[in-house]
């Protein structure tokens, strides 16, 4: 742990507190006798209120729900660091992007957008992406998404894309979904949110993990140099482990096993050690080339291709360690896109001048007043000296007489700090012209990235975009604004509106599409790394199985850090055929392969009795296979696939190829691992033809 770091963990620690073999107390430090009963005239009598434990108590349980954030109240958040690759003081002067020697403390928080505190992991929405950089000149927060454009190029229309989004007014039905007629009847409306549906329609708003998606600033910021020359530049995160997507019939039953999926799955991977990383990318345009594209760079509905302009690695951040208080650190965790510092500044991004204002107001509601930048997880490590006095959880005490800017009777302290030692200055950019509400005509193609994105993807990623769009549109009751929903994406592409119309029972209008600007292969998932680190495998077993291929499974598994667990029947401990005893971490009935990466299952006649008396047994292994996962059998275990129709005896020698792999109980070696986990590796095996065995 670094220098900076270490500052940061042992601010932390000045507020962090153990109860472990402590007396109980007030909240004023008074040891309490009686915590089971409350103060009463006699036994049967009414509650006194001099009982003051009892109010105190009561009362701190009425208060102690802060309201949740209007957007992106379901998050969840992790402490890290980032690593510099290699400097950027060739574009900005921020110590942190210039100083390859420095690693700088950091706090993430992941979330949906669209619902509330207690809705599912799992739903079809946009995952937030804000990163908290406790830098030496103070707080930067690069707030993002894990898509890299928005459904507005303008603040003012935030309002309404979220009231339509939310749950409609009448019966706050449906929520954390955008399948309704209000969000729908936006799209058709307000067509510059064309780009960002194909994002939302796509896997990318179905995370497999939050360790396994992209991360991107959205707008286009200004690096400043020490010179003062400005460039501009967006941002970019790349995880290590790849960017992978559930299916949707998997999300849906992920949200009823586990609606915590993707909370669970970070905690877990940093308290395994499986630290995710995610290395931090730049694009940098010159300001002389601002006009030289066919969009406008500060249009938020617009990304900038990637094979136009490279992204640059320039750095790692890497998630080292969990909270140790959910509510006072991930939930009180402030953002703002405008905490920033010397060397990063804004452009004239419509979206991102609106968000300057929200950010802070709905801080002030929320937390409860203005000194929400003194609660300890937003606490910055540089050192705080200014004249803000009063207010609503004041933790300072500060001493002197003045709190105000000019005086002479404290020396003028604290004073102003010019560029040269480190004070922040905007960029001087010239600005002229009327005032107009208006938005630039460079601003009003609203679909040419759209039928870019759409003619980028896969036929299988464009079969899942006509499958949500099928899906959500489905759900909206009105037919005319499906009809206008299928119209304008007529304008996207042909082919996506027919096949979207066909399964909405509305008439796509014909010969209106746009031209895509270009085919960016960055834009398909397909395209990403793919690795079997740190995915999860069920290890289906009975009685009778056969130890030392579980071993060697298990240490196979381990040395590509595979994280394995044991499924059965029941918890129940099962003996194998040498009569050793393994204790299962799962049974049938709680888990479910949609929890699970791959399934494994294992050989032995008694055992496979066992696991085929459970019908659940077969419905495990069948979803697996409808979900395209890698799925495993030895010996005796290919009785269980062909109970759940994922083979048949004379499809055995052709499975391989699509992610089955069977093998002979002697045959089960080093050899037969490693093609396991290679399978694995690919994440999802979307060649198989799910007709071929099912049902035979």
């Amino acid at each position: 742990m670094n220098d900076k770091e270490n500052m940061k963990q042992q601010q932390l620690a000045d507020y962090r507190v153990t109860d472990k073999g402590e007396a109980l107390t007030t909240n004023q430090g008074l040891r309490v006798e009686d915590d089971e009963h409350s103060l009463k005239v006699g036994p049967r009598g009414p509650t006194l209120m001099e009982d003051f434990h009892f109010r105190e108590k009561m009362t701190h349980f009425d208060h102690e729900r802060i309201p949740e954030r209007v957007v992106h109240a379901r998050g969840f958040g992790a402490h890290g660091e980032f690593e510099l690759y290699e400097s950027l003081a060739e574009y900005t002067k921020a110590k942190f992007l210039t100083d390859t020697s420095k690693r700088t403390p950091l706090f993430v928080r992941f979330s949906t957008v669209a619902g509330s505190r207690g809705s599912s992991d799992t739903v079809r929405d946009v995952r937030g992406f804000a990163v908290k950089f406790y830098t030496e000149e103070g707080n930067y927060d690069l707030v993002g998404n894990n898509m890299p454009v928005f459904f507005i190029q303008d603040a003012v229309k935030f309002p309404d894309f979220i009231h339509a989004v939310k749950p409609e007014p009448p019966n706050e039905i449906p929520q954390a979904s955008s399948a309704h007629d209000t969000f729908w009847d936006f799209v058709a409306t307000n067509t510059e949110s064309a780009h960002m549906i194909m994002w939302v329609m796509s896997g990318r708003a179905l995370p497999r993990s939050f360790r396994m998606m992209e991360g991107f600033g959205v707008h286009t910021f200004r690096f400043i140099n020490e010179q003062g020359k400005s460039h501009f530049v967006k941002f970019h995160w790349k995880p290590k482990l790849g960017v992978h997507s559930l299916v949707w019939d998997e999300t849906q039953k992920v949200a009823g096993k586990d609606p915590d999926f993707n909370r669970r799955d970070l905690w877990h991977a940093i308290e395994q050690g499986n630290y995710p990383e995610f290395e931090l990318g730049v694009q940098i345009l010159k300001e002389d080339d601002e006009f030289n594209f066919d969009f406008d760079i500060l249009d938020a509905t617009k990304l900038w291709p990637e094979e136009i302009v490279p992204v640059r690695i320039v750095g790692k951040m890497t998630l080292n360690r969990n909270t140790d208080n959910f509510f006072a650190e991930t939930e009180q965790v402030a953002f703002h896109v405008g905490h920033l510092v010397p060397g990063i500044d804004f452009t004239n991004d419509p979206l991102l001048q609106g968000r300057l204002f929200s950010y802070t107001d709905t801080q002030l509601l929320r937390l409860g007043g203005p000194n929400f930048p003194e609660i300890p997880i937003n606490r910055p490590i540089a050192p705080v000296h200014n004249n803000q006095r009063d207010g609503m959880h004041r933790m300072t005490i500060n001493q002197g007489q003045t709190s105000y800017h000019k005086n002479s009777l404290a020396n003028n302290d604290p004073a102003q700090v010019p560029p040269s030692e480190g004070g922040y200055r905007h960029y001087e950019e010239k600005v002229e012209g009327r005032k107009i509400k208006a938005r630039s005509t460079s601003f009003e193609d609203h679909f040419s990235q759209a039928s870019m994105f759409w003619h980028s993807m896969s036929s299988i990623e464009q079969s899942q975009i006509v499958d949500a769009f099928r899906f959500e549109l489905a759900k909206v009751t009105i037919k005319e604004i499906r009809q206008r929903v299928v119209d304008v994406f007529s304008q996207v592409a042909e082919d996506l509106a027919e096949r979207i119309a066909e399964g909405i029972g509305v008439t796509p209008t014909k010969g209106v599409a746009a031209t895509p600007t270009a085919i960016s292969p960055a834009l398909s998932m397909m395209t990403k790394a793919k690795t079997a680190a740190t995915r999860k495998v069920a290890v289906m077993l009975g009685a009778g199985y056969h130890t030392a291929e579980i071993q060697a499974l298990l240490k196979e598994l381990a040395a590509s850090k595979v994280t394995a667990e044991i499924v059965s029947t029941t918890l129940a401990p099962v003996k194998g055929a040498d009569g050793t005893i393994i204790e299962p971490q799962q049974s049938l009935l709680s888990a479910a392969s949609v929890l699970y990466d791959a399934v494994y299952v294992t050989g032995g006649a008694k055992g496979m009795d066992e696991l085929l008396s459970d019908v659940t047994s077969t419905g495990f292994v069948r979803e697996a296979f409808q979900h395209y996962k890698t799925i495993a059998a030895v010996g005796e275990g290919v009785r269980l696939l062909t109970a759940a129709g994922a083979i048949n005896l004379a499809g055995e020698k052709e499975a391989s190829s699509n992610g089955i792999l069977i093998a002979e109980e002697k045959n089960a070696d080093t050899s037969f691992f490693t093609s396991f986990i290679r399978a694995i590796a690919q994440h999802r095996h979307w060649d198989r033809k799910l007709q071929s065995h099912l049902g035979k």
